[in-house]
């Protein structure tokens, strides 16, 4: 049986997870929430998982969660069509591949400016410094949302996204979240703008089949989503780098190696530890396991993508890997909406790191660095680096 909270597990779940694939890639667990749910942990099963149909997402049949009720949980990540498709429709025009190109420019600026602010430093932490502010202020100016609230937002994310066990925060956590949401939605219909969030209050008030329910959720999916993956992507791969200076400088000397390092960190050590719950419909069976209707299915990202079956020496990293359909971002209908611009946010800002700190070193020792508690995302606490 796994411990998710125990502190070795957080820090370095891959060899718990590598036991798991060669005795029992598919099993019965029980999660921090006390939920027992089936993990699913070798490539090719969770592949297949991912995409059946069998397996629902909808929260009308989850269930929605007793303390965020239905006011954070009716997005289209918990939705199966035709709610997903009719939601999904409502931001994809945001997401497409030429838009998301088109905020290079922008992207590059923040960039340069969060940076700025670090000379004449030696030390400074370079989640809190950069991997965080970085895309939470890209997300937040496509949305609309004022700057200044960053903080607070940070502050109930980490806990929401740590869920069960961030114990007795989580609630007011999400109560906190609802209501800020609620209070921008309010302002921005009395002032309106030239954003995504105008956008989506202007299809709802419409009456163009987004419930308020559901436009509450959206935003708080957008923000969350939006903003968490990518910080723990250009954690994970600067620390990753960092941790094998090798490495580091061979990607200062060859930039055109930078997108298939990307796609390596996603693969090696992705800011998705898990996927979400999903849910049986009907009896079914994953990897010579019988799965009940009803029975809770959970998807590890994070163990799918060390498999040696997919991928060879899976557990060394290769930058220049030249085959890498990794599940970081999912699969199926639900792939993630805003891969092209996590992507695009990780390539400018590794750009960024490279050019403007070449001698950057990790400021304590690799086993010194403490990971995100929960089994949701893969993300470090800190990043302490010298300059």
């Amino acid at each position: 049986m796994i411990d998710f909270t125990d502190s070795a597990f957080q820090n370095d779940p891959h060899p718990t997870y590598a036991r798991m694939r060669r005795t029992g890639p598919v099993r019965r667990v029980r999660l921090p929430s006390g939920v027992d749910a089936w993990l699913v942990t070798r490539y090719d099963d969770a592949r297949r998982a991912l995409a059946d149909p069998r397996l629902s997402k909808s929260v009308a049949v989850i269930g929605a969660s007793p303390t965020a009720g239905g006011a954070l949980t009716r997005h289209m990540l918990a939705a199966d069509p035709p709610d997903h498709t009719r939601l999904r429709r409502l931001v994809s025009a945001t997401f497409t591949a030429r838009r998301i190109e088109a905020l290079r420019p922008r992207i590059a600026v923040i960039a340069t400016e969060l940076l700025d602010a670090l000379d004449g430093r030696d030390r400074a932490d370079l989640i809190d410094a950069f991997a965080f502010p970085l895309p939470i202020q890209v997300i937040c100016e496509l949305l609309g949302v004022p700057a200044a609230d960053q903080g607070s937002f940070r502050t109930w994310s980490n806990v929401i996204v740590a869920g069960a066990m961030s114990g007795d925060r989580l609630g007011p956590a999400i109560e906190s979240m609802i209501g800020y949401i609620r209070t921008l939605l309010a302002e921005r219909r009395e002032h309106g703008g030239d954003d995504l969030l105008t956008g989506l209050i202007q299809v709802r008030d419409s009456g163009d089949g987004l419930t308020e329910e559901e436009l509450t959720s959206m935003v708080f999916l957008l923000l969350l989503a939006g903003h968490e993956t990518t910080v723990n992507l250009i954690g994970n791969g600067a620390y990753l780098l960092l941790r094998d200076r090798e490495r580091w400088e061979r990607l200062r000397a060859d930039r055109a190696l930078l997108p298939s390092a990307i796609e390596e960190f996603l693969r090696y050590e992705g800011p998705v530890e898990t996927s979400t719950f999903r849910v049986a419909t009907e009896d079914l069976e994953i990897g010579g396991e019988k799965v009940a209707a009803g029975d809770p299915v959970v998807v590890v990202l994070l163990s799918a993508n060390r498999d040696d079956d997919r991928f060879p020496g899976a557990d060394e990293l290769r930058l220049d890997r030249p085959q890498n359909p990794h599940l970081a971002f999912g699969h199926g209908i639900h792939y993630c909406l805003g891969a092209p611009l996590a992507r695009l946010e990780a390539q400018i800002a590794f750009t960024a790191l490279l050019d403007r700190f070449p001698g950057l070193r990790l400021a304590v020792e690799p086993e010194e660095l403490i990971w995100r508690p929960g089994t949701l995302l893969r993300g470090l606490t800190e990043l302490p680096v010298r300059l």
